[in-house]
């Protein structure tokens, strides 16, 4: 008979073996900084195009120049129908995780510039005043970016570079380059957006809608004119457009919840060309804007029924074109959490702040209504500097250091995701 412990009838049963911890996650990787050498060849580009600013639908230059540098990274970018904007693919396809769209806008405005600087617009009457040139440059540098990282097997998503035309042409770019498929296997859109009030090194951030609606409106009105003593036997198309310039806009605030932030603002008003006649015909022209997507629904049907009321007391015969201009953008919370790791990783929450939703429209909008995204504000504003600047202006510029924080913020971004 064996005694020996293991045989006893009495022995206690073997412990089993610890179970071994399940392996950790990786860590996402962190965004790489710009080297000097990418820095300064990306401030170069930008001014490049500062220099050569180009209008909605005719930024083929601008195009080329995108389409070269990503095409001497071993991509392969693709110009969209018209032959203006471009769209860039990294990476493989992936059934499990679509694309990350990264998108720019490359249009420049009818705008003077008017700066005094040596990349300042060689154009008459044309810059990029609203900050176009350093959202394409941002878009190009995180492209550069996250191709090497690709080439090296380090970037864990498939990422798509969205360049479009038109931003500034209502209704937008972005409609067309939705039409060209540019979000067929995409699964979340980011975008930057320049602002002068946020300084740089900072990034501003909302949920929910951070743009409004932009529309515009254009009324035409007809009448016999005739002399300024007899105004009760003809149409006074100035009294009229008067009434309409001031009677409309405060009507809507009694037409529509105060907080949907409906409002019209008239550019244009032009009516007659002596004292003593009054003329046969009157024009306003203006936008109409609204913070709330309903009620940006129900502008137009609203907008015709008030100037329809008012024209008719006036006995003026009213031409309404009312332009459908752009939705507001409403930026999705997880897209919005992303941007804020990405920007926290690198630079600190402390350069994260909250944003006021803007007056100003935004093409942007348009791919949120296919896919789930955000913009977000990308300050500019030099440190230290506290001149009042807005965007639109002549003597718009940004702090170039503003493309780094760009560059990494979008490529922090795709590696989180």
């Amino acid at each position: 008979m064996n005694d020996s412990p293991a045989a006893s009838s009495d022995a206690s049963p073997a412990e089993p073996a610890a179970s071994a911890p399940p392996p950790a996650a990786p860590a996402p990787l962190a965004a790489p900084v710009l080297t000097p050498r990418l820095r300064a060849e990306l401030i170069a580009f930008r001014r490049d195009l500062h220099r050569h600013p180009e209008l909605g639908r005719q930024e083929f230059r601008t195009t080329e120049q995108v389409r070269a540098r990503l095409a001497a990274a071993g991509l392969s970018p693709r110009v969209l129908p018209g032959g203006t904007g471009l769209v860039c693919d990294i990476g493989a396809d992936d059934a499990e995780r679509p694309r990350l769209a990264l998108r720019a806008d490359l249009d420049a405005l009818p705008v003077p510039d008017t700066k005094n600087v040596e990349y300042r617009s060689t154009v008459e009457g044309r810059a990029h005043a609203c900050g176009h040139d350093v959202h394409t440059t941002v878009v190009l540098g995180a492209g550069l970016v996250l191709a090497d990282l690709a080439a090296r097997g380090r970037l864990p998503r498939p990422v798509r570079l969205v360049f479009q035309a038109a931003e500034e042409i209502m209704p937008g770019g972005a409609l067309d380059a939705v039409k060209a498929g540019v979000l067929e296997g995409v699964g979340r859109i980011l975008a930057v957006h320049c602002d002068p009030k946020v300084e740089v090194g900072r990034i501003g951030l909302r949920h929910g809608p951070i743009t409004s609606a932009a529309d515009r409106l254009k009324l035409s009105l007809d009448g016999p004119g005739g002399h300024s003593a007899r105004p009760h036997l003809t149409t006074d198309l100035v009294m009229a457009a008067a009434k309409l310039a001031t009677e409309l806009p405060a009507a809507l605030t009694r037409r529509v919840d105060p907080r949907s932030g409906l409002s019209i603002v008239w550019g244009r008003i032009e009516a007659g060309h002596a004292a003593n006649v009054i003329p046969q015909h009157a024009e306003l022209e203006g936008t109409v804007r609204c913070l709330d997507l309903t009620a940006w629904h129900e502008a137009p049907d609203l907008v015709h029924e008030v100037i329809d009321q008012v024209a008719s007391i006036y006995r003026a015969k009213c031409e309404i074109t009312y332009q459908r201009g752009v939705p507001p953008v409403v930026n999705e919370a997880d897209s919005v959490e992303l941007l804020r790791a990405a920007m926290t990783e690198r630079y600190g929450a402390h350069t994260v702040e909250d944003t006021e939703q803007s007056l100003g429209g935004e093409d942007f909008s348009w791919y949120l209504e296919h896919v789930p995204g955000a913009l977000a504000r990308l300050g500019v504003r030099p440190l230290g500097d506290t001149a009042r600047r807005d965007l639109h202006q002549g003597d718009f510029d940004a702090d170039e250091a503003a493309i780094d924080v760009g560059v990494e913020l979008f490529t922090g971004a795709a590696l989180l995701s």
